[in-house]
């Protein structure tokens, strides 16, 4: 086990249990730690220079684009948003709101940037203006174009940037010059060059557009969500402004639909489209696409998501081709990253065999059995550099090429890894036990150099012990307080897992929601984070269990967890146990007072799913089927018709803004609680998505949460003191 202060680096800790509301303070302040850490790191195409991502202070909010030498370590800034801008404020246009909350962003400036294939020319959107710089001299120019502007991409060759405005897919020349329309829609509910909901929150694909090579046409995605239901979002704290419509699919539902189409920049102008052939009817999702020296190319899948076809598409009549198949008899994995080809055309794909997420090129496996495919970073040449591992916990940085085979790049280091290679140089970023947040390190002909960070150091430090968990091994991760001594009185416990498909949550690695649970262990809890069944990076096999039924294989692993923990560490007391969640594990923590009251005291729900039925189409009906053929999984898995089993304190919080998660969620499970004259607490935040980003709620949600906690479970709502010495 971790003692007390093990992993920390610097001093004037301040006494975390007696000032409870340090932690919340710096995670509003910091965004999470985020301000002030270097991200999106890639390299040019040399090797010679690394872009990144980075504000310039621990609580700057302003992310800045700056770039690396990697021979001398000398950093350079390349566009600085707050200069750009003369002092104004950014406005933020709906669409990138929209944008941010699909990709998790918390701060502000320069949220992304792409570059063309030599890593001179780079675009990013700002204010929703297009800006690109120069990386050799650091030209930074506005470029007239059209806004509010929505991805902006250079093209290969440098010579012009796409971008999306008011859904329409325009070009601009890189001189700012000739700015047009490539494809326009044709009414309010079509875009041009943009995902739709489902792609950007439950794909992970959050583009609509790939330039070919050379940068003379473009592979675009035309969406129209005229099908698909319009949701309303009001604000019930401004009931005088207008709701916001959104195109919402619930499971069952009519999807979007999405075809794809070539656009040749010398075409005479707007309209002059070339579609490509697939039958979108039978295969309706597009789960990735791309253009490389072979040509275009696209997965789409079957709306069961149990067939996959990856497509080769013929540039200049749309036909297509199938190069391969995947099945599956549940669902078939999307690995990000993929497809994609080599530079002599050799398809880069996924198998799952023997229970292994192998990676694939030209149909046959290049990673052996136990270690399981995570994602494709990039594909260089004749190279693919990939993220993959065999412990669950853990994840590392592989390259595979045909000559060389396979090599792992950051050595025998625990912990998780990513990163690119390009020119000879290697860019490590690496979050391990041993320090907070991540560090990234570039390494090139020999000598090693640190892209610096300016994150905040928190202000605890953690007492974590990564276990391995009863007879199906679930990896836990038990965080006790730092002045927690053997013989001391049981703790009472608190779950705080996330325990869904969508990530696991115990790593080796100092981690931001890791010091929150031991944020929670300072105010006098045992906090137990555990990944059962159905959580990535264990394998095909483990992730399918919980086909048709995400409910009780899921609890029945946290009830099993917690009672071989308990054996383990006497300082669980199995007599107060509570567990906190958002999105699943509030789902999660909803379910387990309303099914094991037995064994759990009290929940906090955040955001939860409670109708299976009212969440979108691509996520939901993966797991538990089209609801047409499986509508019993779809009402065991409902919260609502359990409302009347409640006997344990319950609160609910939602986002009234939230439209990934409704909150028609919570009202329903509410609504159903009041007329079964079960008691229960509803905290609404007025103003507030699925991400919670507002400074003030972040800080007080966590110390009301506490408060709830001492109040469900009677415990001293006094700050826990420090036993002397």
């Amino acid at each position: 086990m971790r003692g007390p202060g093990a992993g920390w680096q610097g001093g004037g800790v301040p006494d975390s249990a007696a000032d409870r509301t340090a932690l919340p303070r710096q995670l509003a302040r910091t965004r999470r730690f985020s301000l002030g850490a270097p991200s999106a790191c890639t390299l040019s195409r040399d090797g010679k220079t690394v872009f990144f991502l980075r504000s310039k202070a621990g609580d700057d909010p302003a992310t800045c684009l700056w770039a690396q030498d990697c021979d001398t370590g000398q950093e350079r800034l390349l566009a600085d948003p707050v200069a750009l801008l003369a002092g104004a404020s950014e406005q933020v246009s709906a669409e990138e709101q929209t944008r941010r909350e699909r990709t998790r962003q918390l701060a502000a400036g320069i949220g992304s940037y792409t570059a063309d294939a030599a890593g001179e020319l780079l675009a990013f959107g700002l204010s929703g203006q297009l800006w690109t710089v120069r990386a050799s001299d650091g030209a930074v120019r506005r470029l007239p174009a059209a806004g509010p502007v929505m991805d902006p991409r250079p093209d290969p060759a440098g010579r012009h940037v796409g971008y999306v405005s008011g859904g329409a897919l325009r070009v601009i020349a890189a001189d700012g010059s000739a700015d047009r329309a490539l494809a326009t829609p044709e009414h309010q509910d079509i875009s041009y060059g943009l995902p739709e909901h489902v792609a950007s929150e439950s794909m992970g694909r959050y583009r609509g557009y790939w330039w070919a090579p050379d940068g003379s046409a473009l592979l675009v995605a035309r969406v129209d969500t005229t099908p698909v239901q319009r949701w309303y979002i009001g604000d019930p704290a401004d009931p005088a402004s207008q709701p916001r419509a959104v195109r919402y699919p619930p499971a069952g539902t009519a999807n979007a639909v999405v075809t794809l189409w070539i656009a040749d920049l010398s075409a005479a102008g707007d309209g002059q489209l070339i579609a490509v052939d697939w039958d979108n009817r039978a295969m309706e999702y597009l789960t990735a696409a791309g253009w490389d020296e072979t040509g275009p190319y696209a997965a789409v899948e079957r709306r069961d998501q149990q067939l996959l076809h990856i497509l080769g598409i013929d540039a200049a009549t749309g036909k297509t081709s199938v190069l391969a198949e995947q099945r599956d008899d549940a669902w078939i994995t999307l690995v990000h990253g993929l497809p994609a080809r080599t530079a002599s055309g050799r398809l880069v794909a996924s198998a799952d065999t023997a229970d292994t997420r192998q990676l694939t090129v030209a149909g046959e496996p290049v990673t052996p059995p136990g270690l399981q495919l995570h994602e494709v970073v990039s594909v260089d040449g004749e190279r693919v550099l990939f993220t993959a591992s065999d412990e669950q916990t853990e994840e590392h940085l592989w390259s595979y090429h045909a000559d060389a085979g396979l090599q792992r790049l950051c050595g025998g280091h625990r912990g998780w890894h990513s990163g690119d290679q390009r020119g000879g140089s290697t860019v490590l970023v690496c979050g391990d036990l041993d320090h907070p947040g991540q560090t990234v390190t570039v390494h090139r002909d020999g000598q090693v150099r640190q892209v610096v960070s300016h994150a905040e150091q928190p202000v605890l430090a953690l007492r974590m012990e990564l276990m391995s968990l009863g007879p199906t091994e679930l990896r836990a991760a038990l965080f006790l307080p730092s002045w927690y001594r053997d013989g001391d009185e049981p703790l009472p416990v608190l779950l705080d897992p996330y325990a869904g498909a969508a990530m696991s949550k115990v790593a080796a690695e100092q981690h931001w929601t890791s010091f929150i649970s031991q944020w929670f262990a300072e105010q006098g809890f045992a906090v137990l984070v555990i990944d059962g069944r159905g959580t990535p990076g264990r394998g095909p096999g483990w992730e399918r269990t919980i086909y048709l039924d995400i409910a009780e294989p899921v609890l029945a692993d946290q009830v099993a967890g917690l009672a071989a923990a308990a054996d383990k560490c006497a300082a669980l007391d199995l007599g107060s146990v509570a567990m906190r969640g958002w999105s699943f594990s509030g789902y999660l923590s909803a379910l387990a007072v309303l099914r094991r009251p037995d064994v759990f005291h009290a929940g906090i729900a955040g955001a939860p799913p409670t109708d299976m039925r009212l969440y979108d189409t691509y996520w939901r009906e993966r797991f538990l089927g089209l609801p047409d053929e499986h509508q019993d999984a779809y009402d065991r898995n409902s919260l609502l018709a359990d409302a009347p089993a409640l006997r344990r304190p319950l609160l609910l919080v939602h986002g009234l803004a939230d439209d990934n998660v409704f909150a028609l969620h919570t009202l329903r499970l509410s609504a159903a609680l009041l007329a079964a004259g079960r008691p229960h607490e509803v905290l609404p935040l007025p103003g507030a998505s699925h991400l919670v980003s507002s400074g003030a709620v972040t800080q007080n949600l966590l110390l009301l949460q506490l408060d709830f906690l001492q109040r469900a479970l009677g415990l001293p709502r006094e700050p826990v003191q420090r036993p002397a010495g």
